[in-house]
């Protein structure tokens, strides 16, 4: 069967109801491409925070991980990685064993997102009718962009994620970062590490009961866990960050 037909055989078995929030995508190798360079020039950051990387073998992504640490890049070098990726690395049927994980999730992903619906009367937690989803067999676990609701997952060959076995707690993860990006995050000046914490205590106060083997990040924070035990205190999260960081 072709990789196209089998995975629209996929969706249209997956047990959706109502809405259909997210819109899985296999990326080009070009798209690849771009995520495995700004993976790589934000190396310093992610090394400096322990984030287990994945990227590409050989002696060209070796040294584009020196120049980004030395602040050495070039336009050129993104060409040469670019037709590293389409030459030698990428293959689209990598990613069909990922998209068929994140597929059987899609109801209960649905089902989630429709429920966080009800704290944007809170206060302006962010949402999208969708969110496409776009697979990567490259770089950290996940990332997402709060400017349009983009969410980049990571996946192998054969279907594992990185932080999870789980596609559901990977995806509604980075929901929950789109969602307080802007009227948290960025309006509190929240740190990188606190924000880790924040969305993984929230997503276990709100989704204990639909995915109670999530694993929250150890990352060194813990501040917000006596104020961030259950639905009710969401309510209060702005305010309660707020004076934490007061």
């Amino acid at each position: 069967m072709r990789l196209s037909v089998w995975l629209g055989f996929v969706l249209l078995c997956s047990p959706l109801s109502g809405q259909n929030f997210f819109d899985i995508q296999i990326p080009s190798a070009e798209q690849e491409a771009e995520y495995i360079w700004r993976t790589i020039i934000d190396i310093t950051f992610f090394e400096e925070y322990n984030y287990q990387l994945s990227l590409p073998n050989g002696p060209l992504i070796e040294e584009l991980k020196t120049k980004s640490r030395n602040k050495q890049l070039s336009d050129q070098d993104q060409e040469r990685l670019t037709t590293f990726v389409k030459t030698k690395v990428y293959r689209k049927e990598d990613y069909a064993a990922g998209y068929q994980k994140i597929a059987q999730k899609l109801g209960l992903l649905n089902k989630m997102t429709r429920r966080l619906k009800r704290h944007q009367r809170d206060w302006p937690f962010k949402m999208y009718q969708t969110y496409p989803i776009v697979l990567t067999l490259y770089g950290s676990g996940g990332s997402y962009d709060p400017d349009t609701g983009r969410i980049i997952v990571f996946t192998t060959s054969d279907g594992r994620f990185k932080t999870s076995d789980n596609a559901a707690h990977v995806v509604i993860h980075e929901v929950v970062h789109i969602g307080i990006e802007q009227s948290i995050i960025q309006d509190l000046e929240v740190p990188h590490a606190f924000k880790e914490r924040i969305v993984d205590q929230l997503v276990v106060a709100y989704f204990k009961k639909w995915l109670p083997d999530y694993r929250v990040q150890n990352m060194g924070e813990s501040r917000i866990d006596p104020f961030l035990k259950n639905r009710r205190d969401i309510r209060q999260l702005k305010a309660q960050v707020a004076k934490i960081l007061s």
